[in-house]
């Protein structure tokens, strides 16, 4: 089943572009980095899943990219727009191949299985 996305037609037309643009930049930094990187790990100053995620993949020796979006006391607001385009609701993202997997938790589990290497042609 499909995620739940409000239609455009049931945002009122005063509204729609303020919607459609809200945080744009973040997102589009995002979906650049993540189109050109193999791994892309998004995170939160001061957040200790985004810090295991990044040290999971060191451990495995798999280079990625960092992004570092404020932390606990700024920036959520823009942080919001990477959560409502992905509907991914915590910090860290991680996109293989521009494919979001999860987070910290589920990166492990990928690593674990081999699934990880799988998906990056190892």
């Amino acid at each position: 089943m499909p995620r739940q996305i409000l239609e455009e037609s049931f945002l009122h037309p005063a509204i729609r572009d303020k919607v459609a643009n809200l945080h744009a930049d973040i997102v589009h930094n995002v979906q650049a980095a993540a189109a050109s990187n193999p791994v892309l790990v998004v995170g939160m100053a001061m957040n200790p899943a985004c810090r295991k995620a990044r040290k999971f993949l060191a451990t495995a020796g798999v280079a990625h990219q960092y992004l570092e979006y404020g932390s606990y006391f700024s920036e959520w607001r823009r942080r919001n727009a990477l959560k409502m385009w992905t509907g991914w609701p915590t910090f860290p993202m991680v996109f293989v191949k521009g494919q979001l997997v999860g987070g910290a938790s589920d990166l492990s589990k990928l690593i674990a299985s081999g699934e990880l290497k799988r998906l990056l042609g190892q």
